[in-house]
């Protein structure tokens, strides 16, 4: 195969067709420009639903092909023989004009178990908030409730000729393609929203390890800074600190102009703190300019091997695919591999910089990242919403309901007030319950719970919350097997239907109970007497004939040992909860 193979530019029953002649097996894909960021929270997972529709029909084949939703694009692929080419492309096309909605409930089902497994993480969430790029971090919310009617006008809508790119690599067209689609217009890339007042930014969450994503221009020298970072970062942390066992980065083109580099090293809980202070030190040293040329000619030289490699041309094609959907200019590897060879530490720097001021951070839960000049991203809003308050019924927190939207209110670890409000004409998904509980999501990522009955919230108020939120944003929810015991003292951003995370003191220490009264007394009487029975020894012990060295530094290290076992479940009882 060659890798200078030309892309060949042609039409297939009015679909753009990108061709590269290749040997081996044939290879071919159609590209919509459609994905996840089309989307709505209240409505997420239409896309992903109509995909498992379209290629019900295939049933089991003995040749490769499958199909993948991604944040602004769905895929179609397929390897095999020609006529198995032809037969399953033009298969799809003719699914997408008639959806086996006898399937509908079923196919629902397994959206349900994929979930299940799929952990989106919480980067996009946190930076774009519940719309947009940011809805690849929660649950398919509206697949549950999501009718015939509701499917086919999305792939009417989206589904069309106009809206796809088809690719093939092989010795040529094949024969026999019948793709029949509906006319329909070219979507624009999705809008790019943002939930951060200011960056560099981080939040904390409860999961080991470190991540990061900075939004850079889509560049050559992006490309290469983003391969340069994983190898300086697998170098300080798994070789040189043996911190991390994973250390590693990604460059993925958003089609717009603009890139995500994101990077990430996963850690045990002793190694958090040295694992976040060289992942730092690291970006640090890349700001500052550090970058050594070695490392530039290292990473350049593995892409430009790649670049070369015999099956480039077919292997880029999706890629082209969605620049063209993109309306993005098609570059051959050949102009890639002089770019590549162009690039020089002074270019890297550049990008270093620039992805230092769009930063987002995800830190261990427990940890800060401000003294590394990064800003707490928020988890409460700057007012609450004027209404009638109700008091928790065993909390310090309180409901707010008014006219345009709902707070929850109350103080943190520190004494200070806080409120969260989502308005209601910002709602991006309301997450409806048989036994009234509802759960209001904020474009912005914050997030409300409402409890009727842990607040003593009248029918009436809750009617008059239902009545005020977009019914288009509305998901209703089978019954639960209990609503949480307590209500949340402060509603951080959420996805996948659990708190994701916080910042640091975000969250108001519950009552302490007369069993950890007692028990805290009893540590900390322990812990004084432990305490002065180590001091005791460190000092007095320390001239005794009768002891090595050795010898009186394992007792003294044995009894202040003991002392710090007592003192820290004493602390964490004190941290974690307050005094009734």
């Amino acid at each position: 195969m060659n890798p200078h193979a030309a892309v060949h530019h042609t039409r297939v029953d009015g679909i753009p067709t990108l061709f590269v002649q290749a040997a081996g097996p044939m290879r071919a894909g159609l590209v919509f420009r459609v994905g996840i960021a089309d989307e709505t929270l209240g409505r997420a997972g239409l896309t992903h639903l109509i995909e498992h529709l379209a290629l019900y029909r295939q049933g089991v084949a003995d040749y490769h092909y499958n199909g993948a939703t991604k944040a602004a694009f769905t895929h179609f692929h397929v390897e095999g023989a020609e006529h198995e080419i032809a037969a399953y492309l033009t298969g799809v096309c003719a699914s997408l004009t008639d959806l086996p909605m006898d399937r509908l409930e079923t196919e629902k089902e397994i959206l349900r178990t994929e979930e299940s497994r799929r952990d989106s993480g919480l980067l996009p969430l946190w930076r774009y908030g519940a719309q947009g790029y940011g809805l690849v971090s929660y649950p398919e919310w509206g697949v549950r409730n999501a009718s015939a009617q509701d499917v086919w006008q999305w792939a009417q809508s989206w589904f069309t000729a106009d809206n796809a790119v088809l690719w093939i690599a092989g010795e040529h067209i094949p024969a026999g393609l019948s793709l029949k689609l509906p006319a329909g217009d070219r979507r624009p890339m999705p809008a790019v929203t943002s939930a951060l007042p200011t960056t560099p930014a981080y939040f904390s969450d409860g999961t080991g390890g470190v991540l990061l994503d900075a939004v850079v221009a889509d560049t050559t020298a992006a490309w290469l800074y983003s391969a340069v970072v994983e190898r300086e970062l697998t170098r300080a942390l798994r070789q040189e600190g043996g911190y991390s066992y994973t250390a590693a980065s990604d460059f993925t083109s958003r089609r717009d102009g603009y890139a995500l580099v994101t990077a990430f090293a996963d850690s045990l809980p002793a190694k958090q703190d040295a694992v976040l202070g060289g992942f730092v030190d690291v970006l640090a040293g890349f700001h500052a300019g550090r970058i050594a040329q070695a490392d530039l000619d290292a990473v350049r030289g593995r892409i430009d091997g790649a670049l070369a490699a015999p099956d480039t041309a077919a292997r880029r094609l999706p890629g082209l695919a969605e620049d063209l959907l993109a309306g993005r200019p098609l570059r051959t590897a050949d102009e890639l591999r002089a770019e590549l060879r162009a690039v020089t530490p002074a270019d890297l720097h550049q990008v270093a910089v620039e992805a230092a001021g769009t930063a987002l951070l995800q830190v261990p839960g427990g940890h800060r990242a401000d003294w590394a000049g990064y800003t707490a991203a928020p988890v409460d809003s700057p007012y609450a919403v004027t209404g009638r308050r109700f008091a928790a019924r065993d909390g310090d927190t309180a409901l707010v309901m008014g006219a345009d939207g709902v707070s929850l209110t109350g103080r943190t670890a520190d004494g200070s007030e806080r409120a969260v409000t989502v308005h209601y004409r910002a709602c991006a998904a309301v997450l409806s319950w048989p036994d009234g509980g509802r759960r209001l999501v904020g474009a912005d990522g914050l997030t409300v719970e409402v409890e009727p009955g842990l607040y003593g919230v009248d029918a009436h108020t809750m009617a008059a919350l239902d009545a005020a939120v977009p019914p288009h944003a509305v998901v209703h929810l089978p019954p639960r097997q209990q609503p949480e015991a307590r209500p949340a003292s402060s509603a951080a951003r959420q996805g996948g239907g659990t708190a994701q995370g916080s910042s640091p003191g975000a969250r108001t220490p519950t009552r302490r109970t007369v069993a950890q009264s007692i028990g805290l007394v009893v540590l900390v009487i322990l812990a004084v007497l432990s305490g002065f029975v180590a001091l005791s020894f460190t000092v007095f012990e320390a001239e005794d004939p009768e002891l090595t060295m050795g010898e009186w530094l394992a007792l003294s290290g044995f009894l202040w040992g003991i002392t710090a076992l007592l003192v820290w479940p004493a602390v964490r009882i004190v941290r974690t909860t307050r005094r009734a």
